[in-house]
């Protein structure tokens, strides 16, 4: 139930009970038919009118929500809306003559939803993380401040409100992009006449910095190739002029024989002479 403040502000929240206070009380020797009350809302709509003790009117808008003590003269509303949201005023008079005139600033609210935060990858690297935050509430009253915190420091969103009319229910959404270069903690906070409702999410750094294989240089590759390519030739080559070399070293071989055969017959055609010499000396002892 919503209570009066000392500066005669009331505070309630939709589907609650409420109680205006008024600004004269009764005494225990007179009655409410001595009295007329009037409750209005802001100056021109009259809720109630009490002239002499009986209810003479009461607005459509208040009908089977309202009544009012007939001491104190405190209005009550049950269940509030948010329409209900304005500036009330007594008045009491007695025997036509006026005896006070108050107003009371009624303060509606409605609670928001639970803020809900997706966060979206927009970008990705070694170095960070490009992500796009988004919070959202719905269905609260009055226009209500959207605020939040990245690790405990303060961050600012870009907020968007959607409402039907000034006195209807508001959807905020607020949009933060951040660049997430480790681990880390966000909240989103959504306040509205004193009241206020969190939800934080932990945003955890997708990229890994997993570097690649290191894949062999086009100049690399190609070298390479080159190499196995003179590989081949050479081989094919080899193969192909290999057995010739084989037949002239044997035909160097032959020449070679040929040669010591000549030197032999040399040799013996020099040690002839000698051979006769020897005979001749012999035959002439």
């Amino acid at each position: 139930m919503g209570q009066a403040l000392e500066n005669k502000v009331v505070k309630s929240k939709v589907g609650e009970k409420v109680s205006l206070p008024c600004c004269h009380e009764i005494p225990s020797s007179e009655s409410l038919q001595n009295y007329r009350v009037y409750w209005q809302k802001n100056i021109t709509d009259v809720v109630l009118a009490y002239p002499e003790e009986n209810m003479i009117f009461q607005h459509e808008r208040y009908q089977n929500r309202t009544e009012m003590d007939p001491w104190n003269l405190t209005l009550w509303i049950s269940p509030m809306e948010i329409l209900d949201n304005g500036s009330y005023q007594c008045v009491v008079q007695r025997n036509s003559v006026l005896v006070c005139r108050e107003s009371v600033i009624l303060f509606v609210t409605a609670d928001f939803s639970k803020p809900n935060i997706t966060a979206e990858v927009s970008a990705d690297s070694c170095e960070s993380t490009e992500m796009v935050i988004t919070c959202s509430s719905h269905g609260g009253f009055p226009k209500p401040k959207i605020s939040g915190a990245l690790n405990n420091v303060s961050v600012e969103w870009n907020a968007s409100w959607v409402s039907e009319s000034s006195l209807s229910p508001y959807n905020v959404t607020g949009k933060l992009v951040l660049n997430v270069t480790k681990d880390i903690n966000i909240t989103c906070s959504v306040e509205y006449s004193g009241f206020a409702k969190s939800t934080s999410l932990p945003l955890k750094k997708t990229n890994n910095c997993i570097v690649p294989p290191v894949h062999p240089s086009y100049n690399v590759i190609t070298a390479s190739i080159i190499i196995v390519i003179i590989f081949i030739v050479a081989i094919t080559l080899a193969a192909r002029y290999l057995p010739r070399h084989g037949i002239f070293f044997s035909v160097c071989s032959h020449c070679c024989k040929r040669q010591d055969s000549v030197e032999e017959t040399v040799k013996e055609y020099t040690k002839a002479p000698m051979s006769s010499k020897v005979t001749a000396e012999t035959s002439s002892v």
